[in-house]
């Protein structure tokens, strides 16, 4: 279906555990790309709870673009989530290592989105925005690139400016293919249409509040119970974003296919 990035404009909205979570109930075989700058792959120590070795993945992507051989060496950086479909690309080991990698990601997009012709999808955990080695090669790339954000003032404040930014460039053709906003927590306190009015930017879909089954997927916890995917909030409200982005990216292949403008 193509390339999606998930970014925020204020700390702590759940981006991480929001682009995990999409990934691992994803309909077909996914790959969930680790790009916050902040380093240190929060995913790796949160989900996977350090019991797995990155093996220098994003130093190896650096030297292997710089010899031609990105193509051949991405799949091998790869590592599998027993059980599912999902892969996981780990990203920046710190920081300063963020700071070396500003001419790989524009590379690394071109090849995430060839991808798509073996039959897997792409999910962009970008972090925060603003900061210093954000990866903007993969956000200008993405066919779809989604601000998550809470809906607190603080947090709609600071995804006021990004939202008007991302909007300006996917109409000049200078950033995503298309752009939305992604709610967590609605409700808290306000709801989706008041959201929408203050970022000007449609909202894809909410994802539900819920710290105590976000600790799943963010911390590694045990789900309790096995039926617990099936009926829990966080998980429910994770497969509707899931389909909302599909929708929204079959949509937008059929207007231009048909010639409309997007």
């Amino acid at each position: 279906m193509g390339l999606v990035v998930l970014a925020s404009a204020s700390g702590s909205p759940g981006v991480t555990t929001t682009a995990l979570g999409v990934a691992l109930v994803w309909h077909r075989p996914v790959v969930l790309v680790d790009a916050d700058p902040v380093g240190g792959s929060a995913l790796l120590a949160g989900y996977f709870q350090g019991t797995v070795s990155d093996d220098d993945a994003m130093v190896n992507l650096v030297l292997a673009r710089r010899d031609g051989r990105l193509a051949d060496v991405l799949p091998r950086a790869l590592i599998s989530v027993p059980g599912t479909h999902v892969s996981v690309l780990p990203g920046p080991k710190s920081h300063a290592q963020a700071g070396s990698l500003s001419e790989l990601w524009a590379a690394l997009a071109y090849e995430l989105r060839g991808l798509e012709e073996t039959g897997q999808d792409v999910i962009v955990d970008a972090g925060r925005l603003g900061m210093v080695h954000s990866p903007q090669g993969l956000i200008r790339a993405a066919d779809l690139a989604l601000l998550v954000s809470r809906t607190d003032l603080p947090a709609l404040a600071a995804a006021r400016q990004w939202a008007a930014e991302w909007t300006e460039a996917a109409q000049d053709g200078t950033g995503a293919g298309s752009v939305a906003a992604l709610l967590v927590g609605p409700g808290r306190p306000y709801d989706a249409s008041e959201v929408a009015k203050v970022l000007a930017l449609p909202t894809l879909e909410s994802v539900a509040w819920d710290p105590r089954s976000a600790r799943v997927f963010s911390e590694g916890q045990k789900p309790p119970g096995s039926a617990w995917s099936q009926r829990d909030q966080l998980v429910r409200s994770y497969r509707a974003t899931a389909a909302a982005i599909n929708q929204r990216l079959t949509g937008e292949r059929l207007t231009m296919s048909s010639g409309g403008v997007r």
